[in-house]
């Protein structure tokens, strides 16, 4: 009986162990919907920037577009040029919003980005043609709003959309010049 009291106690520690110790790894997952502010220490190109979250470097990846990729010149320069452009009118402070899915299958984390003046980046850089869009499901909340913002930039000719826009989308660049990572 000393034994069986012994296991039990002892499997009862280890499963506390386990329970704090996924709450320290994944308490500070952003719920679906939570906002955290924070100041973008870095833009990597259109789509990408990376901030300090919770005392640590986090790479965002801005949900619903895709920006042309820094190869894809000009476009890939302009469209970073742009996102850095909003940001330094933000003082790149802005506020992050979870939706479904956290993190893509680099690590980074996926947020809708808005601006000190509540304008959300993913959709100004569609609606001003520095991007196309890109729904990934589950993360979908905006994908109406982002849709009608690609349209509207793809009548009005604007950016990537007008004459001497761009020839492929960044996905089929991509598959055309995969990383070497």
């Amino acid at each position: 009986m000393h034994r069986r009291g012994l296991k039990s106690s002892a499997l009862f520690t280890i499963l506390i162990a386990l329970l704090l110790h996924n709450l320290c790894i994944y308490g500070n997952s952003p719920a679906s919907g939570e906002q955290r502010h924070v100041r973008v220490s870095r833009v990597h190109d259109g789509d990408t920037v990376s901030v300090i979250l919770n005392g640590r470097k986090e790479k965002i990846r801005l949900i619903g577009m895709d920006a042309p990729e820094i190869k894809q010149k000009p476009w890939g320069t302009k469209a970073r040029k742009h996102l850095e452009k909003m940001l330094i009118a933000s003082n790149r402070k802005v506020t992050l919003e979870f939706d479904v899915e956290k993190r893509d299958k680099y690590g980074r984390l996926l947020c809708y980005v808005y601006s000190t003046d509540k304008n959300m980046i993913n959709l100004q850089m569609l609606k001003h043609g520095y991007a196309v869009l890109l729904t990934i499901s589950p993360n979908v909340r905006h994908v109406d709003e982002f849709r009608k913002a690609q349209h509207d930039a793809r009548e009005q000719k604007l950016g990537i959309w007008g004459s001497s826009g761009l020839k492929e989308t960044p996905s089929e660049f991509r598959k055309k010049h995969p990383r070497n990572n």
